[in-house]
């Protein structure tokens, strides 16, 4: 498939803008949601993620920088060494404690962040037909700097009723 997927938008949602009992329960924690049309309902879950990875948008460190067309980093690893290889399909279910695990380490999350983490990132997770995580990396694919991340997990959720991809990355630095 040389199709490519087609960028709509997305959404921030940063931690620190949220009233929190414990003033640095918040850390540096926020999720970046970038959502993107697909190029075709019969694409396969293996031809949307090789197209992702290709996409101009995952060029991105989720250091502060945006998106960099010459980049060399994706959040926390080396970009050439994301493949469609390291992500592994897991349930919704999975997926939604695994964010609500990393949310909510520190203590409960204010209501104006569960909404809005339910706004951007869970209502878009309830409805995908597909969800992969990127699990296949570890320290040996880590960039340079890769430390400035306490902790890094990113979902890929794919709704093709609604036509679109999802990429959710969930951070601390």
């Amino acid at each position: 498939m040389g199709a490519t997927l087609v960028h709509e938008g997305g959404a921030f949602v940063n931690f620190r803008h949220h009233a929190f009992a414990e003033p640095r329960a918040h850390g540096f924690r926020w999720v970046d949601v970038k959502r993107f049309r697909l190029p075709s309902p019969t694409a396969t879950d293996r031809e949307l993620l090789a197209a992702l990875v290709a996409h101009e948008q995952f060029r991105d460190d989720y250091a502060g920088g945006g998106v960099d067309p010459e980049g060399t980093r994706h959040g926390a690893y080396w970009l050439r060494l994301v493949t469609p290889d390291a992500y592994a399909p897991v349930t919704r279910e999975r997926a939604a404690g695994l964010l609500r695990s990393w949310a909510e380490q520190y203590g409960p999350v204010p209501c104006s962040l569960a909404e809005a983490l339910r706004r951007e990132v869970l209502d878009a997770l309830a409805e995908a037909d597909a969800v992969h995580h990127l699990d296949g990396l570890g320290e040996a694919e880590h960039h340079d700097w890769a430390s400035v991340h306490g902790e890094f997990h990113e979902l890929v959720l794919v709704d093709r009723a609604a036509g679109r991809l999802t990429l959710v990355v969930a951070a601390d630095d």
